[in-house]
């Protein structure tokens, strides 16, 4: 598959750059410890450098006016993803914040979504971090650019 830094072109699988694996149990530590991740249903996190691929689950419960996943949850968890990213290149301590974040839908979910964030670059206070969303039939959901901005 064709995949250009920073832009996902289809739900990737392959393999990614590790991380040290007490780096990866403390960020996994971190997300136990944010609410956001269980309720949105995050499952299946795989991390590595600068990266972040999971399943997010749709509770109908939650659906917007058409039936299918809310928009504005899938933005959540856009945004919580690309902080994990942030986390897997300043560490699981970095105090961070969302300084920009926007969103394209494309189709309408109604079905769990896989979701990949990626760093787009990483600088030493900003990371801007692609996220694209599929249904389970493999079709793009919606595309994401989240910039994250560590604190002192």
């Amino acid at each position: 598959m064709d995949r250009s830094k920073g832009l996902v072109v289809a739900p990737w699988r392959g393999d990614l750059e590790p991380l040290a694996a007490d780096a990866e149990s403390a960020i996994r530590d971190r997300m136990r410890s944010i609410p956001i991740f269980s309720s949105l249903g995050f499952s299946d996190v795989r991390l590595g450098a600068g990266v972040v691929a999971c399943a997010v689950a749709r509770r109908r419960e939650f659906d917007g006016i058409f039936d299918s996943f809310h928009g504005g949850l899938l933005m959540t968890a856009a945004d919580s993803a690309a902080a994990i990213v942030a986390l897997t290149l300043w560490g699981s301590d970095a105090r961070i914040t969302t300084t920009d974040m926007n969103i394209r839908f494309l189709a309408p979910a109604r079905s769990d979504v896989y979701l990949v964030a990626e760093a787009i670059k990483r600088g030493r206070t900003l990371v801007p971090v692609a996220a694209n969303l599929w249904r389970d039939d493999g079709t793009l959901v919606a595309v994401a650019q989240i910039t994250y901005m560590r604190l002192t």
